[in-house]
């Protein structure tokens, strides 16, 4: 049942990254294109669990972590300096 379910989880995912791409890429103002990039991080966290879980390595998990970890502070310096206008105090 996994064999089948995989591949459908994988093209689903697939395109939400690429339409979390293109609205990076055209987004109307600059938070639209923030919120679309911590999209992208989370797709492509997603991807890499579906491919840890396909291949069967736990070596994939640990990468997920770390998108992860660069999806947050991305996510958070690009948001302060949107607000501030800049990230170090």
């Amino acid at each position: 049942m996994l064999d089948i379910i995989l591949p459908i989880a994988f093209g689903f995912v697939s395109i939400a990254l690429l339409l979390s791409f293109i609205r990076l890429l055209k987004g109307p103002d600059l938070p639209d294109r923030i919120l679309a990039l911590d999209t992208l991080f989370i797709n492509a966290i997603a991807l890499v669990v579906i491919l840890g879980m396909h291949l069967g390595s736990a070596l994939y998990f640990e990468a997920a972590l770390l998108i992860a970890l660069m999806g947050f502070v991305g996510t958070v310096s690009l948001s302060k300096y949107l607000l501030r206008g800049d990230i170090m105090e």
